[in-house]
């Protein structure tokens, strides 16, 4: 019989744990946020010098790669900045797209990275892309389905929830270098096209090292996560 999840005979070591793994899920995703807001919000109010919108940006740089046909589009939100590999298609949010600020330039630049990174068939970028499809799945029901193998005592839905979720790590571990190699390439390009001071590549710097955060804290929580339902379906298996 399985005892209720989390509970032990062995004192505080597997709960104690198991709580470790709850707050490195959780506070480095928050603190992250935070970050990002403020530094956002900051660098929002500096208006560049050459008068560059996010949209102005991110044409100059994609026609200075050859890139003249990737349009970009303008999409509601804040921070919803992506580039879409199937479409080919760059959209920018509204906190960016004609917006003439040190940060809109730095996002927008940013996801010019990644069209640049398409473009040049950029190995991680296209491990990504493969491992998105399943990597939804074992996001959304990976957990559950481990969860729930572990309450009615069925070992092969647990492995298969923790082989499922696994895939969703590889895949946050695998988005790293990605975002970090697009924004190397954005400050790249902002430096050769001369878009931004050195000044103001100091402060989209500071934008995209904060973002940059968000995923190293994606990659931590899921990571725990993980190790938290290892955890939880070893001891289940122990009482059972």
């Amino acid at each position: 019989m399985l005892l209720p999840i989390g509970t032990t005979t062995d004192g505080l070591g597997t709960n104690g744990l198991s709580l470790l793994l709850i707050l490195v899920a959780m506070v480095p995703g928050i603190l992250a946020q935070a970050r990002v807001r403020s530094t956002f919000g900051r660098y929002s109010q500096v208006r560049s010098r050459s008068g560059y919108t996010g949209t102005m940006a991110a044409r100059r740089i994609l026609d200075a790669q050859g890139l003249h046909d990737v349009p970009i589009e303008r999409i509601p939100g804040q921070l919803t900045d992506h580039f879409d590999p199937r479409t080919r298609i760059l959209r920018l949010s509204e906190s960016t797209a004609e917006i003439p600020s040190v940060a809109a330039v730095g996002v927008a630049a940013h996801e010019a990275g990644h069209a640049m990174q398409h473009a040049a068939g950029y190995a991680p970028n296209r491990l990504r892309g493969f491992l998105v499809p399943i990597a939804n799945i074992g996001s959304n029901a990976g957990p559950y389905l481990a969860i729930f193998g572990i309450l009615l005592g069925f070992g092969f839905l647990v492995n298969i929830g923790i082989a499922l979720y696994a895939f969703a790590v590889l895949f946050f571990i695998v988005t790293l270098p990605v975002e970090y190699n697009a924004s190397h390439r954005a400050m790249c390009a902002l430096e050769d096209t001369g878009i931004l001071s050195e000044e103001e590549l100091a402060g989209a710097r500071k934008v995209l090292n904060a973002a940059a955060l968000t995923y190293l804290a994606s990659a931590l929580a899921a990571v725990a996560t993980l190790a938290r339902l290892l955890l939880i379906s070893r001891s289940g298996r122990r009482r059972s």
